[in-house]
């Protein structure tokens, strides 16, 4: 899926549902409620389902409050959540999982130096297993 990461959404909204059924039907009441784009649904695992969508903040709070009616007269609503003025990143992850997450050189340093003692003490375990 190709989308601009500059076009800034003002926010996301999620809910996830036990069943795939209960999932459509949110998903069908909170595209109908509000205007909001579909932008996933993910089946996660165990009969668990995302939906996600996004929009204007007031709409998707009502997108996800007709949303969660709608899951729960069907289903077994899990969990919802609003996510105001949400960073690019977050969206960016969300929408392309094969797209890798841009990490900041102060975080790239932490999480280099922290490999580095456990690369070294797997390579002294494999000298003294020799």
């Amino acid at each position: 899926m190709n989308r601009e990461v500059s076009k800034v959404t003002e926010a996301i909204g999620m809910i996830e549902t036990y069943g795939l059924i209960g999932s459509i039907e949110a998903a069908d009441a909170m595209l109908k409620a509000a205007n909001v784009q579909l932008v996933k649904q993910e089946l996660v695992d165990g009969g668990i389902v995302t939906i996600i969508v996004e929009g204007d903040v007031g709409a998707v709070q009502a997108a996800v409050d007709a949303g969660k009616a709608a899951a729960t007269r069907t289903s077994k609503l899990l969990s919802t959540h609003v996510i105001p003025r949400a960073a690019n990143e977050v969206f960016t992850a969300i929408i392309d999982e094969t797209q890798p997450i841009k990490v900041t050189e102060a975080a790239a340093k932490k999480t280099s130096t922290r490999q580095k003692p456990q690369q070294t003490k797997l390579v002294e375990d494999e000298q003294a297993d020799k």
